[in-house]
């Protein structure tokens, strides 16, 4: 009795997988699917670095992202603000819409330093930013 029940199970273990194959193979189709869609870039991407004078990186800054001379029918909702992570990166994700940008970057004891990105569609901008020790 126990061999049967061992083939039941075994049976019954086997047709849950051939049944289950065809769903998981379905929904790594849909994944890879999407991953290709994010591949392709809904987004631009405008991401940079901050320095200091000396040329070592300043993590801790605060970086603005505004939108300038938008199409119409396209608007930034609202300004976007970011921080310097520990390597002084930044980065902000935004419509693929043409478009003129104006990044600034401030901290405390420092001259806030500007930039300007132009993006024409889905792309990733890349910005440097540098900035100078306050004069007493």
């Amino acid at each position: 009795m126990t061999s049967m029940m061992t083939k039941r199970t075994m049976t019954k273990t086997m047709t849950t997988r051939i049944r289950l194959f065809p769903a998981v193979a379905v929904l790594a189709t849909l994944i890879s699917g999407n991953a290709l869609v994010a591949q392709k870039g809904t987004h631009v991407v405008v991401a940079g670095s901050v320095f200091r004078e000396s040329g070592f990186s300043l993590p801790g800054a605060t970086v603005t992202l505004m939108a300038k001379d938008m199409p119409k029918g396209k608007s930034l909702k609202s300004t976007l603000k970011a921080t310097t992570d520990a390597r002084g990166e930044f980065a902000f994700r935004v419509a693929p819409a043409a478009a003129y940008y104006v990044i600034t970057a401030s901290m405390k004891g420092f001259k806030t330093a500007r930039a300007e990105a132009s993006v024409a569609g889905e792309e990733r901008v890349d910005v440097t930013l540098m900035l100078s020790t306050e004069s007493k």
